[in-house]
Parts: structure tokens; sequence; C-alpha cells
């Protein structure tokens, strides 16, 4: 049985500003762009949140909400810079750590020996060495799984401590929300919802064929994750799965053809974002839209050329969907797993290698 932290900062950048200004720690306090260039909210602390605000909240509505709101722009070279003195006070604990972004990480810590062994007593060291030294709170779960510690270190935020033991997952499990499970999203949830699940329990009494005419693949993903099952290791190398630029606007591109002339300057970002990375090899091409109502949608497609008139196309079907002006516009590709570029790698065998086997 693994054992696994999720270590999981605070409102991270507001908690930064306010460490280095103490005035700002009981104000409501968002840090975001403005409103003038149609901004969002990148998080807020916890005074802001009374307000109903929240991160990717736009800027014009936070500020709706509380007139008085203190909106500050992102310093993100300080913010990386106690993003890695947290890493190291993890690595501290254990070689095994997986960033997820500046502000949280999972540990792998099933061979620490140190506090005897203890997910818990590593946790309340964690927490306690990371506020010392970098003055930052970090709620941690421990679990025997990466989604339930996920899901640990947001129970009782904030300055959280939660810690679900192997006999105590089928009870926890059980009243879970279909929500909390990792890669639930409020399309699955409404699927769900109609279905009449709302929890774990109500999950595990669908029979699996009916999952998986349901969800397809990722029906095998909720039947597993309803149960506990988890086998996620935590890898200490992301793997990179796409590369995309996006643009928010600061006037809405008022109808198919304006987005379609804004395509050209995004595709050539993308060509020099991909060139940076190597020219690694493609899967498939996608565009993001967002419309002036706040609705997201993708369409993707693999086997096309990356041409601007391959997006383009794409950008025809999804703006069809809802035929309203245009804030956000992305284009990205998907790249081809390192497993499968391993294999195409291999040398194929030459007939002389064929003779002699």
């Amino acid at each position: 049985m693994r054992k696994i932290l999720h270590a999981d900062c605070d409102c991270f950048y507001a908690a930064v500003e306010m460490r280095d200004n103490p005035a700002l720690r009981d104000i409501p306090l968002a840090i975001g762009g403005s409103r003038e260039r149609r901004g969002v909210i990148a998080t807020c602390n916890y005074p802001a949140r009374t307000f109903g605000i929240h991160s990717a909240m736009p800027t014009a509505r936070a500020l709706r909400l509380c007139p008085h709101l203190t909106l500050m722009p992102g310093d993100f070279d300080k913010y990386r810079a106690v993003s890695k003195d947290l890493q190291a006070i993890f690595h501290e604990l254990t070689p095994l750590v997986e960033p997820l972004s500046l502000d949280e990480a999972y540990l792998d810590v099933s061979d620490v020996e140190r506090f005897q062994g203890s997910a818990t007593w590593m946790a309340q060291w964690l927490k306690e060495a990371c506020m010392a030294r970098t003055g930052i709170t970090v709620s941690v779960g421990a679990a025997p799984t990466k989604f339930l510690a996920k899901i640990a270190s947001d129970w009782e935020k904030p300055d959280g401590l939660t810690v679900i033991a192997p006999d105590q997952i089928d009870d926890f499990i059980a009243t879970l929300p279909v929500n909390k499970l990792h890669g639930v999203g409020p399309a699955t949830a409404a699927r769900l919802d109609a279905m009449g699940i709302a929890t774990c329990s109500d999950l595990q009494q669908q029979p699996f064929d009916r999952l998986l005419e349901e969800f397809g693949k990722f029906g095998r993903r909720l039947f597993e994750l309803s149960r506990g099952i988890d086998e996620r290791p935590v890898r200490t190398e992301r793997e990179r799965k796409s590369i995309s630029v996006e643009t928010t606007f600061e006037e809405d591109l008022p109808d198919l053809h304006s987005a379609q002339q804004a395509i050209q300057g995004l595709c050539e970002r993308l060509e020099k974002r991909i060139e940076g990375h190597g020219q690694p090899p493609l899967s498939g091409l996608f565009v993001k839209v967002r419309f002036d109502d706040f609705s997201i949608t993708t369409m993707e497609s693999r086997g096309m050329a990356m041409t601007t008139d391959s997006f383009a196309r794409l950008l025809d079907q999804a703006w069809a969907r809802a035929h309203r002006p245009v804030r956000l516009l992305g284009v990205g590709v998907r790249l081809v797993p390192e497993r499968a570029r391993q294999q195409l790698s291999l040398p194929l065998p030459s007939p002389e290698d064929s003779r002699q086997a």
C-alpha cells in the first residue's frame, strides 16, 4: 500500500503578497488582470472569497461583487522563486516529487523511514517546515492513492491536514460526491446527475457495461475511482501532452470573419512555440473558443496538416456551435506520447536480420 501526500498552498499568489505586506491579510485581495484589459482573477484570499470571488472569474465581475477589492498584478518571478523554495523542502522528505504547478505537488513517501514511517507526521512536518522557511501555509492530504490525497488536501482548507487511512477508504468513498472524482467536470457531472448518480455509492451500483456504454473509456475510470482504485504512480517528470497559445481580446470579435482574421497571428505564435520545444511529433490539432457568454467549446481533429487553413476549418465548426461574439481564441496541437515516440523510433529489422532469426 502506497503512502501519497498532496501538498497544496492556500491561495498561493495572494499568500505571497500577504506575507510580504501584512496590511493585505485581512482585506479582500485578488491577483489578476485589470478590468480595462478584460482580465481574470488568478487567485484571491479568503476574505475575498466571502464575496463569491474565485479564480478564473472576470475581474469586472469580481469588482462588482466587491467594489473595495484590492487588485494586484501578478509578480510571477517572485512566485517562481517561492515555489522553488517549497519544492526544495518537498525534496528533503522524498526524491519522488511530482510538481503539478507552482503551488502544488504529489509526494510518494511510501519508503520514507523518517518519522517512524508515519505519513501523518510527515505531513505535519511538511506544513511546519514550509511555514517556518517560506511563510506560506500549505494544506496537505495523505492517502494511499493520488486522487484521494488530492481530495484530502482540499477537505479542511485553509491550513488543512486530512489523512485517509487504508481502512477508512470504503466509508470515505461511499458518501463522496461524484463531482469530486478526478476527471469529472461539469458536463460529466450533469450526465451522472441525469442518471440519478450523486455519490460514489450510487456509482458503485451501476453495471460496468453500462458505464462503458455511457462514457466510453472513461466509464472504466469511473468504475475504478468510485471504488478507490487509482494506480497512477507519482512521476518525477511530467510528460507534456499538448502545446498551445491563446489570447483574450480587449473587445469581442463580433463574427466568424473577424475570428478567422485573428487565427493567422495565433498560428505564427504556435509555430514558434513548437520550434522552442524541438519540433516534437504531433498527433492532432485543436481550436479553443470562449464566447461572450463565457461558454467554452473545443474542436479538434487528428490527421490534419498543421496549416492556417486547418485551424480555420476547425474554427468554422467551433463557431457554428454558438454563433456568438468571441472573447478568447486559442490554437494548439496534441503531441504523440513519449512511449509511442520510442516505439516509432525503433529500427525495423532488415531482411538479413529476418533470415538470421
